[in-house]
């Protein structure tokens, strides 16, 4: 089970559930656009993991090594976001 943690609230994912679609079940504010990897414009702020955070492909948008994008890393145990609402 993987438990995400923001400054808003503490939640898990469901079985298949990517990131981004957990943050907007759980009411964040999470502008996106594609879901795929490619514009980049959802990255979020990673200041803990459990485990690394990896993709099944790697992105096309450039992220620093302190984002990830929601929409398609792959991520378990337990993470915590910054500046997330």
């Amino acid at each position: 089970m993987t438990w995400v943690i923001t400054a808003k609230t503490r939640f898990y994912l469901h079985d298949g559930e990517s990131l981004l679609d957990g943050l907007l079940r759980t009411g964040h504010d999470i502008n996106y656009q594609c879901k795929e990897g490619y514009c980049g414009s959802r990255r979020v702020t990673l200041t803990a993991a459990s485990y690394p955070v990896t993709y099944a492909k790697p992105p096309l948008a450039m992220i620093d090594d302190s984002e990830i994008l929601p929409c398609c890393c792959q991520i378990q145990g337990v993470i915590r976001l910054k500046d997330v609402r």
